[in-house]
């Protein structure tokens, strides 16, 4: 294919422009076109490459705003003269022009760190293995209801570079994956947030939790003794992770199982966050929109960021009462013949998928399970399959595993191929009082273009019953 077919060629100088300074943008998804915006903003020389087909969203704001991009390659020539180069999370440190870039040690960085440069609002960054987009959706649902200047991106919501270069937001409520944090090096957050470290993702970490545990720690570098670094006491690998480092910001855990002075617990029945300001809050967890052990490590990371930002206690217990989680998120999505049907399809690891079973009823479960397999150890899950769960739909191309696994665990295993399968094999196997629960713990590749369109078909062939 002949480069220039697919280098867009509208170009204009910025006003700002910076002599000599080129930032190069690899990949033009949501955070890659709005570092591209907040670049040309800041009078950088911008160019923007992805490997593979740009939306034609992000092609239009692109060409709306003259900023050259290409598709379907990668040119070498248009790449390697940057001065920087903002790199998308989701393009690995295998991928050949990243592993250029290093070699001719041209700067990559994330979106985060880019567009951390350019805003003075308070920081909340939140990250961890399982529950970090129902926390950062919490905490922004809170702080938004409190009255406060607020805005809400990362892994959730619209890019935090474009967000930067055109809100004015005093306090930002962020979702950091690992892929995001290996990039970011000068980057502070004043509230940080990690929920817990479970095996994920480890083919970008050599197959080493160590490493992956290393990635989401660098969420408290660059904190000082001004700054809050909340986490999880439950949880031994984060528990590993603070025991080996000097963290420079104020430490405030949260446990269900023992009674903390500052941070968060449970006394019987009741959330209990006490922090340094000599703030308390009690609320009873019975009234949480987000019930279920899992989401009460949730309420706790979000209650104990609201009560450092000294909100009022009426304001937080409303917002903790009357939260909607998000899409594809242990979400309720109907009532058919006295059975219930709960999408997760974002559970793409079998930790997620652990979290989601724990809340269901004992025996009364039909779990549809598959996808494509990260290396997943399915033991995990057996104890809590063995009690809850009285049926698997197997939804994916090769499900052997899954077999492997509870072949003579559970009474009934059956195969499909498709959301419309999958629920209608379901429906066949519950009766009334049970539920269907959509928990892949595999990602969507196979079968989906992410889980997003699986569990928007899944839900489609729920209201097609």
């Amino acid at each position: 294919m002949n480069e220039t077919n697919n280098i867009s060629s509208t170009s204009a100088p910025s006003p700002l422009e910076r002599a000599g300074e080129r930032l190069v943008v690899l990949g033009a998804g949501e955070s890659g076109v709005g570092a591209a915006y907040l670049a040309q903003q800041q009078g950088y020389e911008v160019f923007v490459s992805d490997f593979g087909a740009i939306a034609d969203k992000y092609k239009a704001q692109l060409q709306g705003w003259n900023i050259r991009f290409e598709e379907k390659q990668h040119t070498e020539s248009e790449i390697l003269n940057a001065t920087e180069v903002v790199k998308s999370p989701g393009i690995p440190e295998k991928a050949p022009i990243v592993k250029v870039l290093r070699a001719k040690g041209i700067p990559v960085i994330s979106e985060i760190e880019f567009a951390g440069r350019y805003t003075d609002a308070k920081i909340i960054a939140i990250t961890g293995s399982n529950g970090k987009t129902t926390t950062t959706g919490l905490t922004y649902h809170i702080l938004k209801n409190a009255g406060l200047n607020v805005g809400l991106a990362g892994n959730i919501g619209n890019s935090f570079a474009y967000q930067v270069a055109t809100e004015k937001f005093e306090y930002y409520v962020l979702e950091l994956s690992s892929f995001m944090l290996d990039d970011m090096y000068e980057f502070r957050a004043h509230i940080a947030v990690l929920l817990n470290i479970t095996p994920d993702h480890l083919d970008r970490y050599d197959y080493k939790l160590e490493n992956y545990a290393d990635s989401k720690f660098r969420i408290v570098q660059n904190q000082t003794a001004e700054d809050y670094f909340i986490y999880c006491a439950d949880d031994a690998e984060t528990l590993k992770g603070v025991g080996k480092r000097t963290i420079a910001a104020q430490l405030l855990p949260f446990s269900i199982q023992k009674a903390l002075l500052l941070g968060a617990y449970l006394n019987g029945e009741e959330l209990t966050i006490n922090t340094p300001n000599n703030n308390h809050f009690i609320m009873t967890i019975t009234k949480l929109a987000l019930q279920g052990k899992h989401n009460i490590y949730n309420s706790m990371a979000s209650g104990i960021v609201s009560k450092v930002l000294e909100l009022r206690n009426e304001s937080i217990r409303d917002s903790m009462g009357d939260f909607k989680n998000v899409a594809h998120r242990l979400e309720h999505v109907a009532d058919i013949s006295g059975i219930r049907f709960i999408n997760d399809s974002k559970a793409t690891n079998v930790n997620s998928t652990w979290y989601a079973l724990e809340g269901m009823p004992d025996g009364k479960v039909v779990l549809i399970l598959g996808g494509v397999d990260k290396g997943n150890d399915y033991n995990e899950l057996a104890g809590l399959v063995q009690k809850k769960v009285k049926a698997i739909v197997c939804m994916g191309t090769d499900n052997s595993r899954i077999h492997a696994a509870f072949d003579g665990e559970v009474a009934k295993i059956v195969d499909t191929a498709s959301a419309f399968d999958a629920v209608n094999a379901a429906y066949k196997l519950a009766t009334k009082g049970d539920t269907v629960l959509l928990s892949p713990a595999c990602a969507s590749f196979d079968l989906f273009k992410n889980y997003e369109e699986r569990g928007e078909q899944f839900k489609k062939a729920v209201m097609e019953l």
